[in-house]
């Protein structure tokens, strides 16, 4: 297989999984790790991945990949964590929910909960919810990001400001050795700050990808977060970290 055809699968790994190594890749292609650095290298000098030791993440950036690509992305794990997350929330609670497909996965595992109230920002989880007739859906106000539906800016954060809800669940663009939360929105992260602040208890869904990226605005530290829904073990380090802030980790089968 030439480098034409093994560098967009290359890409797709790495979208998938957050990182690739060189190892793994030799042998998923049959092909040398001289080969495979060669072809690490060059995606890195496009600008497309970021060499690391032993292999390559995708860059840092300033800006987010594709609704639509996000959303097609780790969509069993994103179910799964969904799941998961839905397990915990009991019927009759106050609940908000924020932009992300992985928040929006959470919405679909939701259809068959009774007798909540749900506030949202993110016009696909009104629209999901509404196939729930016992569910009453408020959407704050705000500006409309065309590109994922989302409501974001001050009046987004002012509607929030009216509630205390009993439980936020939220999702972020990455993770970062430290614990904190980031995204790529200001706007969008003024809200997000907002709804924690206006919640009795967190749950932050976010598939493993998302240790490996790195957006610009900070959101939070996982320590202000009650329970993080994940598919993959975390770093030791971070992990360490959420026993002694008291974030429990939930890894979804």
């Amino acid at each position: 297989m030439s480098q034409t055809f093994r560098h967009p699968e290359i890409l797709e790994i790495a979208r998938r999984d957050g990182r690739v190594t060189v190892e793994g890749l030799a042998d998923h292609f049959g092909v040398t790790h001289q080969t495979i650095r060669r072809d690490l290298t060059d995606l890195a000098e496009g600008g497309r991945l970021e060499r690391v030791h032993g292999g390559a993440v995708l860059p840092s950036g300033t800006t987010n990949i594709g609704y639509e690509e996000r959303r097609a992305l780790n969509q069993e794990a994103k179910r799964a964590i969904a799941q998961a997350c839905a397990r915990e929330i009991p019927d009759g609670i106050s609940l908000f929910l924020n932009i992300g497909t992985s928040t929006e996965a959470v919405a679909e595992a939701l259809l068959r909960h009774e007798n909540l109230m749900v506030v949202t920002n993110n016009m696909n989880v009104a629209t999901i919810l509404s196939a729930n007739p016992d569910c009453q859906i408020v959407v704050t106000g705000g500006a409309l990001r065309r590109a994922d539906g989302g409501l974001v800016g001050a009046l987004a954060a002012e509607t929030i400001r009216q509630f205390k809800f009993d439980l936020a669940v939220i999702g972020c663009s990455a993770l970062d050795a430290d614990g904190d939360l980031l995204d790529f929105d200001i706007q969008e992260v003024s809200v997000s700050q907002a709804i924690l602040t206006h919640a009795r208890k967190t749950f932050l869904v976010s598939d493993h990808t998302k240790f490996a990226r790195s957006a610009p605005a900070r959101i939070a530290s996982l320590s202000a977060i009650d329970t993080f829904f994940t598919d993959r073990a975390l770093p030791p380090g971070l992990a360490e970290a959420c026993r002694s802030w008291g974030t429990r980790v939930e890894i979804a089968e």
